[in-house]
Parts: C-alpha cells; structure tokens; sequence
C-alpha cells in the first residue's frame, strides 16, 4: 500500500515565507500534519474495494439469472392460462 506523506517542514516553511511567525508556522504545520494522518488512516483502496465487492457481483449475477428463470415460470403460467388444452 503507498502510504502519502504530509512535508511538515515545506509547509512550515512555506506558512513562515508568507509571514507567520516561526513556532506559530511549526505548530499549524504538526496540526496539519495530525489532521492528514488521521483523514487518511480510514480510506479504501481500491484494489480492496474490488476484492470486497467480488462476492456481491457473483451474488447478484446468480439472483439475475434465478428471476430470469422465475419470470419464465410467470410467463408459461400465464400463457397456459390463456391457451388452455
């Protein structure tokens, strides 16, 4: 899995080139970091996702194929009742 990496120092620097103050630019710049990290921590992958949602589309390729049949069975019904022997 790639795991994203937050520059705290870029943006420190970054917040410090625009005029905030040094501690105050290292402070928002850990924060930040903080927040990513835990912003981050709970996201899917989407090779994972697939995997995840592999037994669901077989599930729902065979309940096609089982109302296919049942609306078969409907129809021969119907039509029986409407072309008597």
């Amino acid at each position: 899995m790639t795991a994203i990496t937050f520059d705290t120092l870029k943006y420190a620097n970054r917040l410090k080139a625009a005029g905030v103050p040094d501690k105050q630019a290292e402070a928002m710049a850990e924060a930040q970091a903080e927040v990513s990290e835990k912003t981050l921590t709970g996201l899917v992958t989407e090779a994972k996702l697939e995997k995840e949602l592999s037994p669901i589309r077989t599930d729902l390729a065979v309940i096609k194929w089982m109302l296919t049949v049942l609306m078969a069975g409907v129809m021969a019904l119907v039509l029986k009742s409407f072309f008597p022997h």
